[in-house]
């Protein structure tokens, strides 16, 4: 979990996810023996917070050719994508933390669990999300 954030972190500054790939997963690999559950998490988490970084970085190459596409300013392209991204960090944040703690009950049931506490937790989000831009749209 925090590989994730370092990799969200290098990610945004320099604009690449497959970058960070190359760089820690290996790091990953040799920190946790082969059959160890939190392998497959740390591994994970590395292409979560790689990714994340990667979907905001002002400077990515995918986000330029995103705002391009859609014919909007970069920067307003960016500013629109951080709350969605960042609600979406936070929960993968929080359920592999999850699975952090469920791991030494096996594959499938960490990974059940972990499921079903992300469903939980990004339907919570929408759910107060949406009565937020209610409320909001209420006092207008």
């Amino acid at each position: 979990m925090v590989l994730g954030a370092i990799l969200y972190s290098m990610s945004m500054g320099t604009g690449t996810s497959w970058g960070k790939f190359g760089i820690l997963i290996p790091i990953c690999i040799a920190v946790f023996p082969a059959a160890a559950p939190l392998r497959i998490i740390s591994i994970s988490a590395c292409m979560a917070g790689a990714i994340c970084g990667d979907h905001v970085s002002p400077i990515s190459d995918t986000t330029i050719m995103a705002s391009a596409g859609a014919e909007c300013k970069h920067i307003h392209h960016v500013s629109s994508q951080l709350p969605y991204a960042l609600t979406v960090a936070l929960v993968s944040f929080l359920t592999f933390v999850v699975a952090g703690f469920t791991q030494q009950l096996g594959i499938a049931a960490c990974a059940a669990i972990s499921w079903i506490a992300g469903l939980a937790m990004i339907g919570s989000a929408l759910w107060l999300l949406r009565r937020l831009d209610t409320k909001k749209s209420l006092r207008q």
